[in-house]
């Protein structure tokens, strides 16, 4: 002990070089706190950019091509059922097709009431995105019902009913035809017509257009002018 207390007077120079070591280290750890600070400030800034997805593309706007083939297919569809409304004896044929007892029959109907519903006059309001939805998914709805229906009806035919009423069908449609046939006098077309709708009565009810364009038809054989439809 008396020994190392002889060399107190290295305590002072010792104390400088030691502190400056302790200097030294505390800058050194100072510039290592700041550096990896800004490598994570760095790293986190990147990392949050790149989390953080770009915003959403504003919603396009129905294009007139879209628009267009949904209109295009609305009418055709139309047309097939004008194929069946407008010609007796193809509703005599698939009076499934007119059948409201049938609910093939039943949701074809409801679903022609709410595309009809839905087509805007001025086809450029279907460029609002939610009335295009909407109208879209009954042009399907519409479409779908009415291939379905009309497969039911092509399937069964007149097979529901008895082999009478078959047919008393079979005597309307010739009696129908002569009615539309120019050729046959006035007196044979009337009396065709009367006989025919006699023979269909209890068996097949036809809807109002497709009795208004047969009277269109043979409205002069009928003897008066043909009935306004309802409005």
């Amino acid at each position: 002990m008396d020994n190392i207390w002889g060399f107190w007077w290295l305590i002072f120079p010792l104390s400088g070089i030691i502190g400056g070591w302790i200097k030294g280290a505390q800058k050194w750890d100072e510039k290592r706190r700041k550096d990896k600070l800004e490598l994570a400030r760095i790293q986190y800034g990147q990392a949050g950019q790149q989390a953080v997805p770009p915003p959403p593309p504003a919603a396009a706007s129905p294009s007139t091509g879209e628009i267009d083939r949904l209109l295009a297919e609305h009418t055709e569809t139309e047309r097939r059922w004008l194929d069946y409304e407008l010609d007796v004896a193809k509703l005599i044929d698939f009076p499934v097709m007119t059948d409201m007892r049938e609910p093939v029959t039943v949701d074809f109907h409801r679903a022609k009431q709410e595309v009809d519903r839905l087509r805007p006059e001025d086809p450029t309001e279907l460029r609002n995105p939610e009335l295009l939805e909407r109208y879209r998914e009954a042009v399907r709805e519409f479409t779908l019902t009415f291939e379905i229906a009309e497969r039911e009806a092509r399937r069964r035919r007149a097979t529901d009913f008895s082999p009478e009423e078959r047919q008393s069908l079979e005597r309307a449609k010739k009696l129908l035809a002569l009615a539309e046939d120019s050729a046959a006098t006035q007196a044979e077309r009337q009396s065709a017509y009367k006989r025919a709708t006699r023979e269909l009565q209890g068996l097949i009810v036809l809807p109002q257009p497709t009795t208004d364009a047969l009277e269109q038809r043979i409205a002069g054989a009928l003897g008066s002018a043909p009935r306004q439809p309802e409005s």
